[in-house]
């Protein structure tokens, strides 16, 4: 049971070696915390034995306080919180950070299974939510562990989208495998943009090839590896000097004399999740045209990390190709007819771009309202200012 402590007896503990304050009726003890505090000592000295609500909340999100929870003591007694904590996996109520149908409006494209999957990925996601947070500005790739826990609660299978390799999956919500659609969303909710593509970007824009064209045995040996998260998979098609026009590619693969693999040599470039990936589906120029393969990171292939704007946690990498020798059996559908692979798995990488666009809008439209009502300024809260009202009004 939490304990209670009157606003006397917190002002009390105001020493660096003592140090206890107050955050929206919540006690927090500091003593431990204040050498580990990003901002310094100073910040945290200059409030001890105070109400710190609105400093705190001038210069922090809320889930700093879910995160570092351990830290609170307890609370001021008759006192009520007057902000409330939005739990991970909980409904935002904020204007427009929902989709109407969570908001009790009828609608033609949810029933019944979309809501328990979207309550069951809230529930797995959201105690990552402070992690992924954490992640998106570090130089770390996603951990194996944190891999195989989405793979075993079928999140890296559902991404990719409906079909008949989610027979047999789990799906969160219980969910079954004929009932899943593209309405069934979530994901890109929760994790921030570039541990999205270091988790789920270059995985999901690449797997489709190896479900659609490769080989039986190949597809059955590779699928369950990446769906598990213990393997990983990109897709390796920009070049240096080709991107969007792939008719140029210039990494070229060569049968060896005894016609049992490819020799492949080139490089490519902005390859999301390269850094981390153990397989590549390659375009490359074959005898008479362009063809894919899955190449697996062996002898030859090497990965450099390339700094890009957003985020290193995505793994963005410029990979090449020195004497690869890729069995002919990694060939994805037919050889010289790549261009039909290439561009069949096109509109898929376009639609789950969309779509994490489509919610990535609502989460800038719900961090304004909330930083707006939150950060205060002048005297006033910045969401009491005509102008920022009228900037808010205009994002409808």
């Amino acid at each position: 049971m939490s304990k209670s402590f009157t606003r006397e007896e917190v002002a009390r503990h105001a020493a660096e070696e003592d140090l206890w304050i107050i955050i929206d009726s919540a006690v927090y003890d500091m003593s431990r915390f204040i050498d580990l505090h990003p901002g310094g000592v100073f910040p945290i000295l200059e409030l001890a034995g105070k109400d710190a609500t609105d400093a705190f909340y001038g210069l922090h999100r809320q889930e700093v306080l879910i995160k570092y929870d351990r830290y609170k003591i307890g609370t001021i007694a008759n006192e009520k919180p007057q902000i409330e904590i939005r739990q991970p996996g909980a409904i935002s109520k904020v204007p427009y950070a929902e989709s109407s149908a969570w908001m009790g409006f009828k609608s033609p494209y949810f029933t019944e299974s979309h809501f328990k999957f979207r309550a069951a990925v809230r529930e797995i996601m959201g105690g990552l939510e402070a992690d992924f947070r954490e992640l998106e500005q570090t130089d770390g790739k996603p951990s194996d562990e944190l891999m195989q826990k989405l793979g075993a609660a079928g999140l890296l299978a559902c991404n990719v989208g409906p079909g008949p390799h989610l027979r047999g999956i789990n799906i969160p919500g219980g969910v079954k495998a004929d009932e899943f659609d593209y309405f069934h969303e979530e994901f890109a909710r929760v994790v921030p943009r570039g541990v999205d593509d270091g988790v789920i970007g270059g995985f999901v824009i690449s797997i489709p090839t190896i479900l659609n064209f490769a080989k039986p045995h190949l597809r059955e040996k590779i699928v369950p590896e990446v769906f598990s998260g213990k393997k990983r998979i990109c897709l390796a098609i920009s070049e240096p000097g080709a991107g969007s026009d792939v008719a140029n590619l210039r990494t070229n693969a060569k049968l060896s004399a005894d016609g049992s693999h490819y020799i492949v040599n080139g490089t490519k470039k902005w390859i999301t999740g390269g850094r981390f990936a153990h397989y590549f589906s390659t375009a490359v120029r074959t005898d008479k045209g362009l063809s894919m393969l899955l190449i697996e990171r062996s002898e030859g292939l090497e990965t450099k990390a390339i700094r890009t704007s957003y985020s290193p946690s995505a793994g963005t990498a410029y990979v090449t190709f020195e004497n690869v020798k890729v069995p002919v059996e990694n060939l994805l559908g037919v050889e010289n007819q790549g261009f039909k692979v290439i561009l069949s798995n096109f509109n898929h990488e376009r639609l789950v771009m969309l779509m994490g666009a489509s919610y990535a809008g609502r989460i800038a439209v719900e961090e304004c309202f909330k930083w707006a009502n939150q950060r205060k300024v002048f005297g006033k809260r910045l969401i009491d200012q005509p102008v920022i009202r009228n900037k808010l009004a205009g994002m409808d």
